[in-house]
């Protein structure tokens, strides 16, 4: 019975009055069973495999921090955060690498898709966070021409390749090269800004990113995703579940959420 009504409270979204008047229980005896049911622990079997790790805000202070196999569609890891920093992802690594786990390569939203953090795997950067980032620069609808040119530049990179984005991608730098270099002095001050500079942002997002924009083709026997999108299903359902049962305590909420992602923490 309490897998049940933990099952539909979880899955199904059902409320407490919902369960309620499905099982003729009453309120009290609803929450204590859902108190008391204990998922079973998840065990993931180690693996070598590919890595999409991401993290999702459950809340404030709290992110939820989640290792992904997108090829066997498992969740592998997950801990809550205060906030999401690169040494999570470096202790998640470790912590799988201690259970026998071999991560040959790894897919990131570009906060932890760097270099520095896994510098003896490839690192690929998510194309879809990478738009994202252009985006929150130049906006969905931007007025200037250079803005509307790198976001529809931005728009092509899943169907693009590696040669013939860079090469998109550097004639836009080199059309607004000078356009970008344009200053606004202060006249008070005297001190300048750049006149343009949530687009040198953009521009500069692409650059630093462009190393790892087209990691999975240079590794086709990994089979590498050119995105995190494996971890959105996921993650949907966890935002979902929080908003329809909000307000719920502390221990409550991390046990629904773990339930939902099938990973023990």
């Amino acid at each position: 019975m309490s897998a049940t009504l933990w099952r539909e409270y979880t899955n199904d979204h059902a409320t407490v009055p919902v369960l309620v008047r499905r099982y003729g229980l009453s309120e009290k005896t609803i929450r204590t069973k859902l108190h008391a049911y204990t998922p079973a622990k998840h065990t993931p079997v180690p693996r070598t495999m590919v890595a999409i790790g991401d993290a999702t805000y459950c809340g404030p202070h709290s992110w939820m921090l989640v290792i992904r196999d997108p090829n066997a569609h498992e969740n592998m890891y997950a801990k809550e955060l205060w906030s999401e920093t690169a040494s999570a992802y470096q202790e998640a690594r470790w912590r799988l690498e201690e259970a026998g786990f071999v991560i040959t390569a790894f897919v990131g939203d570009g906060r932890v898709a760097v270099p520095w953090l896994f510098p003896d795997i490839p690192v690929q950067m998510c194309h879809f966070h990478q738009e994202l980032i252009v985006a929150r620069y130049t906006t969905r609808n931007p007025h200037l021409l250079a803005g509307q040119e790198l976001l529809a530049l931005a728009g092509t990179l899943s169907t693009n390749d590696e040669a013939s984005f860079t090469d998109a991608f550097q004639l836009w730098c080199r059309t607004w090269n000078e356009f970008l270099k344009e200053k606004t002095i202060d006249p008070k001050t005297k001190r300048f800004s750049w006149t343009h500079k949530r687009l040198r942002q953009a521009r500069d997002s692409i650059h630093m990113h462009l190393p790892y924009l087209y990691t999975f083709e240079k590794y086709p026997e990994l089979n590498i995703p050119n995105t995190t999108n494996s971890l959105d299903g996921s993650f949907k359902k966890v935002k979902m579940a929080i908003g329809v049962h909000s307000g719920l305590p502390r221990a409550r909420k991390l046990k629904l959420i773990t339930s939902l992602l099938g990973v023990s923490v």
